[in-house]
């Protein structure tokens, strides 16, 4: 089974969670935890953060809350494809309503869904990735360590693409870098925006020239965190949840 969300469309058949139980556990401790989510109609650009209010099992429903904008609560309501992400314990969870209601909630008005007949939670290691700002480009630091002989030492500054849990992409502009497969660079520097710097070691898992004209190419790498502590790990998710909040606010308007 595939569905279209922001993310791309991909494949979440071997994911899928079928245990009402469990499913309505999952919701609830969303709820609990006062949890963001992030809520699209029809795959398209209208990507609103939400949180659940509410899961009323007796009556098979899940209140959400609305978004910020007439407009864009409209075409939630119109949809028949709306979607659902959030990270719970580092493990991403997705659910989809083919139909999205109007209700009150304490008295304000609110969305509700039907609790859904499964559910999609995406183990650690399924990271997705999130575009970083063109306009503010993210940095990273590698150093090249020099040989047997003391030669060939060097630092190299390169541009991040994109970042997840898992990894990054990186643009090598000069194609400095060693491209192998496999290859380790200890001691990388990342300078995160609103999060702070972090140090890790990075391993090359592929790599793609780009062709940008007849005389000029650059090397595109993707790069896989090794050994990554915990604390470094919440400074990346930091980041990467607020890189969702502004890509949502952009989308609504807000920014």
């Amino acid at each position: 089974m595939s569905f279209n969300t922001k993310f791309g469309t991909e494949d979440v058949s071997p994911y899928q969670v079928h245990s009402r139980r469990e499913i309505i556990g999952l919701l609830r401790a969303m709820h609990e935890r006062n949890q963001l989510v992030s809520m699209q109609a029809g795959g398209g650009a209208d990507a609103v953060v939400t949180s659940v209010l509410d899961v009323d099992e007796d009556a098979g429903l899940v209140v959400i809350d609305r978004a910020p904008g007439r407009t864009v609560n409209q075409r939630i309501i119109d949809s028949d494809n709306v979607s659902f992400e959030t990270v719970l314990d580092n493990i991403r969870i997705m659910f989809f309503a083919e139909k999205v209601g109007e209700c009150l909630y304490d008295g304000s008005p609110a969305l509700y869904i039907a609790i859904p007949g499964s559910l999609v939670r995406l183990q650690r290691r399924e990271h997705y990735r999130v575009p970083t700002p063109v306009a503010n480009p993210v940095r990273c630091t590698i150093t090249i360590p020099p040989d047997d002989h003391g030669l060939g030492g060097a630092t190299v500054v390169v541009t991040l693409k994109d970042i997840s849990g898992g990894g990054i992409g990186v643009i090598d502009e000069k194609k400095l870098l060693d491209n192998t497969v496999g290859r380790n660079y200890k001691d990388c520097r990342i300078d995160l925006p609103g999060a702070g710097p972090v140090v890790c070691t990075l391993q090359v898992r592929n790599s793609a020239d780009l062709q940008l004209s007849a005389s000029r190419s650059i090397r595109k790498l993707g790069c896989m965190f090794v050994d990554l502590p915990n604390a470094t790990m919440a400074t990346i998710q930091r980041y990467i949840t607020k890189l969702e909040r502004e890509r949502n606010a952009k989308a609504t308007g807000l920014s």
